[in-house]
């Protein structure tokens, strides 16, 4: 059998973009149409098709939400080409990270991709994760989720060299945040409110263009796992614990090979070993660019990092349609 990281070294570098771009186009043709599960479904089919191409055994370990009711590649499911021959790896995708997003044809929705050898990624259930992470560049552990949120932002102040009142957080926009922001906002902070799409919002302290400095508050535990292999590839820190709301959630968890659910986990808890990240902007963000669909195709705009060699390329496709399978034009 091939071993992994090789097949990473020789194929899936780039294949991946591939993926993530068919997933990004098959959903823009749903941009601004208000139907949620439209989109999410065209970017689901386009996917699984991308990595039914690809020499693999793959195995889905971070799915589709389910709290969706989309159609899902689910966790379990194999994928790739080479099942039962080909290199073995870990799979987490999200195939349209905001779905809310794409149909009001609001901001940064993203298709995204993780891979890693087997046994890197954390096989996360569908619950809730408390979510602390900062970019590259910091000494280790500037960052606790057993401290408070004032804690956390002075610590990363003084290692920045600034005032807490100069640190930008980003914070999904609910409800259940409105201590969070109440407390950073006593302390002067910039707060970026985003609206879906915590995956990308992780990622936006791994870029300064963006400003922010900081992800804190709950979402998603599998978006969490996506972010934190994206971190993985750069250098940055993050921190999640899952959040329970019966004990059936906590149940499931110890299943999936989790033998203290309740635990912090480090970044290396969620990936570790050798770790890629892909994604494909399907709206415009301040990270990628939307798809831009042509007379003739489309342009995509994605990034793809590795943890391995610590590279991080942004990719711009031109893509004929008349050159393209059905299955990727969507």
């Amino acid at each position: 059998m091939v071993k992994a990281s090789s097949t990473l070294d020789r194929v899936l570098v780039l294949e991946m973009v591939r993926v993530t771009e068919a997933a990004a186009i098959a959903a823009s043709k749903l941009v601004g149409r208000g139907d949620e599960k439209a989109a999410d479904a065209a970017a689901v089919e386009a996917m699984r098709a991308a990595l039914n191409e690809l020499p693999m055994d793959g195995t889905v370990v971070i799915g589709e939400g389910e709290r969706d009711e989309a159609p899902m590649l689910y966790i379990g499911e194999k994928v790739g080409s080479a099942q039962g021959s080909g290199p073995r790896i870990d799979i987490a995708l999200d195939p349209l990270e905001g779905t809310t997003i794409t149909a009001q044809a609001g901001p940064n929705s993203l298709a995204v991709l993780a891979i890693a050898e087997e046994g890197g990624l954390l096989n996360a259930p569908d619950v809730y994760m408390n979510k602390l992470a900062v970019g590259p560049g910091y000494p280790e552990g500037v960052i606790d989720l057993a401290k408070s949120p004032t804690e956390n932002v002075t610590a990363v102040a003084a290692a920045k060299g600034v005032q807490p009142n100069e640190i930008i957080v980003c914070v999904l926009d609910r409800p259940r945040h409105e201590k969070l922001i109440a407390e950073l906002r006593s302390m002067g902070c910039g707060i970026v409110l985003i609206p879906d799409g915590d995956v990308a919002g992780v990622i936006a302290v791994s870029n300064p263009e963006t400003t922010i400095d900081m992800y804190m508050g709950s979402g998603g535990a599998p978006e969490g796992v996506l972010a934190a292999a994206a971190l993985r590839c750069i250098g940055g820190q993050m921190q999640g614990r899952l959040l329970f709301e019966n004990e059936e959630q906590v149940t499931r968890a110890r299943g999936m090979g989790l033998a203290d659910p309740s635990k912090k986990l480090g970044i290396l808890d969620m990936a570790h070993g050798d770790v890629m990240f892909a994604a494909t902007g399907v709206t415009d963000g301040p990270m990628l660019r939307g798809v831009r669909r042509t007379a003739t195709g489309a342009i995509t705009h994605s990034i793809v990092m590795r943890s391995k060699s610590g590279t991080v390329r942004f990719v711009e496709g031109h893509h004929n349609f008349a050159r393209k399978p059905a299955s990727f034009v969507g």
